[in-house]
């Protein structure tokens, strides 16, 4: 079941929104906005979610509240990763919760993006999954750690840094609690009694092989809350909605968070994925079609047959 649609991911992060294009985010507002308006339009129970935002910073909060984009959302997400990328203390997370939610009052805050990898030693991933446990449930009502799988080393991190930013890119690829090959590490054991309040997030590539092992590991640890995608720019891919059908019936017995983000070459402003599209409207559009396929009002209207019986 999805329960929430994400606009966009990490837009104040260079290597998801491109800020020499939008310098002062009035496109994206404008987009988020007719996003946010199109998903209320097909299905209001559906909640709206921003893009997490890394690093975590008030101000552009408030700059996009002076946009207007607060008043089409209804949960303000963070992304939050202090032991690998983030300058501040894996303690300091209350206080990095606080600083929002004093620029948010009347919004719903979420942790759609929490990690630690396992770069230097396993040992401290399994830590990070006890003390992020500690410092963040019943502080907010959804925490999603990132992530399930190691990012393949074929694969390249859906990032503009690269080799650019040193080791630090290369943390990219230890983030998961199963390395690549679905081989368990020292923090999945140590995730496993969290997993009902921390939930997961997952992205599945297009044609991703890992689908039906990721359903099962999700089920064997008792996972009940995802956050993943449906990426716009896969939407013109062949056979790009057999695949999304796929995906999201694999998915179905969850609470689904489904981000939507990352432009297609042809529709942007730039050819890049970053860029602003062209015409707003065409995301929203595509966000509208994927709710309306995968959370249709009427269906969330009639009542689960656990709670008929």
């Amino acid at each position: 079941m999805i329960e929430a649609a994400m606009i966009w991911n990490e837009p104040n992060n260079k290597s998801h929104w491109d800020p020499e294009i939008d310098p002062d985010w009035s496109k994206f507002s404008e987009m988020t906005i007719a996003a946010g308006k199109a998903i209320a339009a097909v299905n209001p129970a559906v909640k709206r979610v921003l893009g997490g935002i890394s690093p975590i910073d008030p101000s552009y909060i408030t700059r996009l509240e002076n946009h207007g984009v607060l008043d089409e959302i209804d949960v303000v997400a963070v992304h939050g990763f202090p032991l690998d990328w983030n300058l501040w203390n894996i303690n300091e997370w209350p206080t990095r919760i606080d600083e929002i939610a004093a620029v948010a009052p009347n919004h719903e805050l979420w942790v759609t993006e929490v990690g630690v990898g396992s770069f230097g030693a396993e040992e401290v991933q399994e830590f990070g999954v006890k003390r992020t446990a500690e410092l963040l449930i019943g502080k907010v009502p959804r925490i999603f750690w990132y992530s399930l799988y190691d990012l393949p080393q074929a694969w390249g991190a859906t990032t503009r840094h690269r080799e650019a930013e040193g080791s630090s890119y290369y943390r990219h690829f230890y983030m998961g609690l199963l390395k690549e090959d679905g081989t368990p590490k020292l923090g999945l054991k140590t995730f496993e009694p969290f997993a009902g309040d921390l939930g997961l997030m997952q992205w599945f590539h297009y044609h991703d092989h890992r689908l039906d092992d990721a359903v099962a590991w999700l089920k064997r640890l008792g996972v009940t809350r995802l956050r993943t995608g449906l990426s716009w720019a896969d939407s013109f891919r062949p056979d790009a909605i057999g695949w999304f059908d796929r995906q999201m019936e694999a998915l179905e017995e969850f609470d689904v968070t489904v981000t939507f983000c990352f432009t297609p070459e042809h529709l942007g402003i730039a050819p890049h994925h970053t860029s602003p599209p062209t015409d707003p409207n065409q995301f929203a559009d595509f966000c509208a079609q994927m709710i309306d396929r995968y959370a249709p009002a009427a269906a969330a209207a009639v009542p689960s047959r656990a709670a008929v019986a």
